[in-house]
């Protein structure tokens, strides 16, 4: 029976593993191939990749760390980081990857998102929103690691890319990455009642249990997280870590 994807989110730094907390005190936790294998043998259902810092240092995710992990997957991935152009995307699929996850090119060039979608298919297209709450509780689009804000609403944003071809769009929230306090569940409802493609969300997982909210009342048709699965204990030991069959089954309420 269906039950909504659960994806790790790891986040790369000069090519070593780092999790972050609302986007700043990146710590490093490993490395990102032996997680890979990790991930093989539980099971994971999909893998997301982000050099934090491809976009803001003009270059392209290193493309013989994607045709690695392409060797070493069991499972499909998509990877994100300093893609600006169709050649870019060329490259990154033909060392491995099923999707790219864009952010910057689509703040700053919306048109974009049309353009890849027509010469790859939507599928393999995913746009990654990263939203901050202003003082006054709106939710602001930004970018370049939460440093730069567009002028545009979310939701007009949100359909943007659905129109433009997105195939799926995942709503992360800055304020609440790696503190554990559980998904802005308002915030991916909002996003998901308002377009017709999938929405993932990503920011603040503290349990399994928040997976099911962040379905069931977040409206999301994918879950993802970043401490939850590389964390363990109150102290934040590094223990990568991934829920067997029958946890994913429970946590959804379906049925063997």
């Amino acid at each position: 029976m269906f039950r909504p994807r659960v994806i790790p989110v790891l986040l790369l730094r000069n090519l070593g593993l780092v999790k972050s907390v609302k986007f700043k005190d990146h710590r490093y936790i490993g490395d990102p191939i032996n997680a890979v294998k990790i991930f093989n043998d539980k099971k994971a259902d999909e893998l997301i990749f982000l050099d934090i810092n491809a976009s803001v240092e003009n270059r392209l995710i290193s493309l013989d760390f994607i045709h690695k992990v392409g060797d070493e997957a069991n499972m499909p991935f998509g990877v994100g980081g300093g893609i600006k152009n169709i050649a870019d995307i060329r490259k990154v699929l033909e060392n491995g990857a099923e999707k790219v996850v864009l952010n910057t090119i689509a703040c700053e060039n919306p048109e974009f998102i049309k353009e890849a979608s027509e010469t790859f298919g939507s599928s393999t297209i995913v746009v990654c929103v990263d939203v901050k709450k202003n003082y006054f509780g709106k939710y602001n689009v930004v970018y370049r690691n939460g440093k730069k804000k567009t002028n545009e609403d979310l939701i007009e944003f949100a359909q943007k890319m659905a129109r433009n071809g997105a195939g799926e769009i995942i709503i992360q929230s800055v304020d609440l990455d790696g503190t554990y306090a559980g998904y802005d569940l308002e915030l991916t409802k909002k996003v998901a009642e308002s377009v017709t493609i999938p929405v993932v969300a990503l920011g603040g997982a503290k349990d399994y249990n928040d997976f099911k909210l962040a379905a069931e009342k977040g409206l999301a048709s994918a879950v993802a997280a970043g401490s939850i699965f590389v964390y363990h204990g109150p102290r934040r030991a590094v223990l990568i870590s991934f829920p067997n069959r029958v946890e994913l089954i429970t946590m959804f309420n379906n049925e063997q």
